[in-house]
C-alpha cells in the first residue's frame, strides 16, 4: 500500500492530479469555515456549546461537514447537486427524451448533464431560502436564546440566499474540476470529506461519555467489522455466462468468444438508505413545528416514529430501504434491454434462448440479488444505531452505517483508479 503510494507520487503525471485534487479539498474545506454574510458566527458558536442541534438536520449536517448548522458559505453542501442528479435519473423513466439522450453517448450525456446544473441551481436556491427561514426561527438550535441571524431585512436575506446558492454552484465547479483534472469521482471525494472531517469530533464525544473507554472500543470494532463487510459485499458479484456465436462478416469469421455480465449484489449503492433517511425525517420536522402544545398525535409520533432509537422507526427504515432498493435497480438495469443487445450482437446465456426468455431470467436473478443485498444495506445501516442505543450513546453521532458505506465505497472506487494508472505506467497497484 505504502509502496504504491510512492510509486504515484514518483508518477508525474499522477502526482499532479493528486496534488489537484488534494488542492480543491483544501479549498473546499476552507468555504466549510467561512460565514455567510448576516450570520453572527460567535452567536453560532454559543448556541452550538449551550444548546442541543436539532436531530432532524443531523444528515445533512453530516454530508455539508458540518456547515449547514453553522451557515457558512457552503452550508447547503452537495446535496442540490446529488437530489438533482436522481431526479434525472429517474425522469429517464418518464420522459422518453431523456433517455434517448442517455443512449446518445458523450454528446447526449453532457446534455443531461447540463440539465442537472440547472435542476442544482433551482434546489440550491429553495433550499438556502429555506435554511435562512430555519435559522431566524431558532429551528436549528432549538431553546437558544442567542439570535443567529440578527439582521432580519429583506436586503440581507436577500443576500444570505445568494450567498448560499453561490457556494453549492461553487462546490459542484470543484467537484467537476477534480472529475475532470484529478483522481476519482469529484462528487463523491466531496462527501467523502465532508464525512471524514466529522469522524474526530464524533469520537471524542465518544471517549468522553461514561464508559468512555469501553464505548470507544467497542464502537472501534464495531466500524472494524462494518468495514470488512462493506469490502466483502461491495466486491461481491453474480457472473451471468455469455457465449458469442460465430459468424461470417465479409471473410472473417467473428465471435466465438465468452465473457460475463458482472451483476453487483448491492446494485443500488448508497442511495436506498438516503432516500430512507429523508424520508424519515419529515416525522421529525413535523414534531419540532408543532409548537409548544402539541396534538396527542404528534406526540405518539415524536414517541413512537421520530426517535430513531424505537422499534418502529427501525421497521420503517428497514421496509424504506428494501423499497428503494428494488426501486432504483429496476431503473438503473434493465433487464429487456441487456437482453435485446446480447441477442443484436448473437451473445446468448447458455441453456437460454435469446430474447424474452433472456429477459425473464436476468429478471429472476436480479430479484433474487436485490433481496439480499437491500437486506445487507439495512442490517449495515441500522447495526450501529441498535448498538448506539444499547450502549446509551446518541444516534446522531457520525458512525452510522450509512456514513461507513459511503466512506468505504469511495475509497474503493479511489484505489482502484489510482491502481489503473498505475498499471499503465508499469507500476505495482495497491493490492496484490
Amino acid at each position: 500500500m505504502l509502496k504504491g503510494f510512492v510509486s504515484a507520487f514518483r508518477t508525474p503525471d499522477l502526482r499532479r492530479k493528486l496534488l489537484f485534487t488534494l488542492g480543491i479539498i483544501v479549498v473546499y474545506r476552507m468555504g466549510v469555515a467561512i460565514p455567510t454574510p448576516g450570520v453572527d458566527y460567535e452567536n453560532v458558536q454559543l448556541c452550538a456549546a449551550t444548546a442541543s442541534s436539532n436531530s432532524a438536520f443531523a444528515i445533512l449536517n453530516l454530508f455539508s461537514g458540518g456547515a449547514l448548522l453553522q451557515l457558512s458559505i457552503f452550508a447547503l453542501g452537495i446535496m442540490p447537486y446529488i437530489t438533482a442528479s436522481i431526479i434525472v435519473q429517474l425522469l429517464r423513466v418518464l420522459i422518453p427524451r431523456f433517455e434517448t439522450l442517455y443512449k446518445e453517448g458523450p454528446e447526449g450525456q453532457a446534455k443531461l448533464t447540463q440539465y442537472t446544473r440547472y435542476i442544482t441551481l433551482g434546489f440550491a436556491a429553495l433550499q438556502s431560502a429555506s435554511y435562512v427561514t430555519l435559522a431566524r426561527n431558532d429551528a436549528f438550535f432549538p431553546g437558544c436564546a442567542y439570535p443567529i441571524v440578527p439582521n432580519d431585512s429583506w436586503y440581507m436575506i436577500a443576500v444570505m440566499i445568494l450567498t448560499m446558492t453561490t457556494g453549492t454552484v461553487i462546490i459542484m465547479w470543484l467537484g467537476e474540476r477534480i472529475t475532470e483534472r484529478g483522481v476519482g469521482n469529484g462528487m463523491s471525494l466531496l462527501i467523502f470529506t465532508s464525512i471524514a472531517a466529522s469522524f474526530p469530533g464524533a469520537a471524542s464525544t465518544i471517549w468522553n461519555s461514561s464508559d468512555g473507554v469501553r464505548n470507544t472500543i467497542l464502537v472501534l470494532l464495531l466500524v472494524l467489522a462494518i468495514i470488512a463487510v462493506v469490502v466483502f459485499v461491495e466486491q461481491s458479484q453474480r457472473r451471468i455466462p455469455v457465449q458469442y456465436a460465430k459468424r461470417m462478416v465479409g471473410r472473417r469469421m467473428l465471435g466465438g468468444s465468452s465473457t460475463y455480465i458482472p451483476m453487483k449484489i448491492n446494485m443500488a449503492g448508497i442511495i436506498p438508505v438516503i432516500f430512507a433517511s429523508s424520508l424519515l425525517m419529515l416525522p421529525t420536522v413535523i414534531v419540532q413545528f408543532s409548537g409548544n402544545d402539541p396534538a396527542e398525535w404528534v406526540l405518539w409520533m415524536q414517541t413512537h416514529v421520530a426517535d430513531p432509537g424505537s422499534p418502529l422507526n427501525i421497521a420503517l427504515f428497514t421496509l424504506l430501504i428494501i423499497f428503494f432498493a428494488y426501486f432504483y435497480t429496476a431503473i438503473t438495469f434493465n433487464p429487456t434491454d441487456v437482453a435485446d443487445n446480447m441477442k443484436k450482437y448473437g451473445g446468448f446465456v447458455p441453456g437460454i434462448r435469446p430474447g424474452k426468455p433472456t429477459a425473464d431470467f436476468l429478471g429472476y436473478v436480479l430479484s433474487r440479488i436485490t433481496a439480499a443485498g437491500s437486506l445487507y444495506l439495512a442490517i449495515v445501516a441500522l447495526l450501529p444505531t441498535v448498538v448506539f442505543v444499547a450502549l446509551g450513546l446518541s444516534t446522531s453521532i457520525p458512525f452510522g452505517g450509512a456514513s461507513v458505506l459511503i466512506l468505504v465505497g469511495v475509497g474503493l472506487d479511489t484505489v482502484k483508479r489510482i491502481q489503473s494508472q498505475l498499471e499503465q505506467r508499469h507500476y505495482e497497484g495497491f493490492l496484490k
